[in-house]
């Protein structure tokens, strides 16, 4: 069980951002890295059900899509580039292949950047934490 009285959420301990990201990105609690940060898909904890700290200052809004977006675009446009140059499949199988690439990227990316994001704010004390 992780000690909560000698938590840093109220002092002014600093807390580092790579250890913060990755926990995040890994969908467990930035502070402790246990607990589970996400209660569903996409849906944030009220606390960490080990260590209870409390992830409600967290506001991801609209950002985990656009780096998803991003991410899944920069990733899959060269590769299709590549992909249609070298071995000239047809625009239905390549669109069918890449659509289903996409959505399947952008599925699994979203939660982890979301965590990542949440992560961050945390480590930096943004909002509250």
């Amino acid at each position: 069980m992780f000690d909560s009285s000698t938590s840093d959420t109220k002092t002014n301990v600093e807390r580092t951002v790579r250890p913060a990201l990755m926990r995040g990105f890994r969908r467990t609690c930035p502070h402790c890295g246990s607990g589970p940060l996400l209660r569903g898909y996409l849906k944030l904890r009220q606390n960490c059900v080990i260590c209870g700290e409390d992830f409600s200052p967290a506001r991801a809004d609209d950002g985990p899509a656009y780096l998803t977006i991003l991410i899944v675009g920069h990733l899959m446009a060269p590769l299709m580039h590549w992909i249609f140059v070298a071995f000239r499949p047809e625009p239905v199988v390549l669109a069918t292949i890449f659509c289903t690439a996409c959505v399947g990227l952008s599925l699994y990316l979203l939660p982890r950047i979301k965590g990542a994001i949440v992560g961050f704010q945390w480590a930096k004390r943004m909002h509250g934490f």
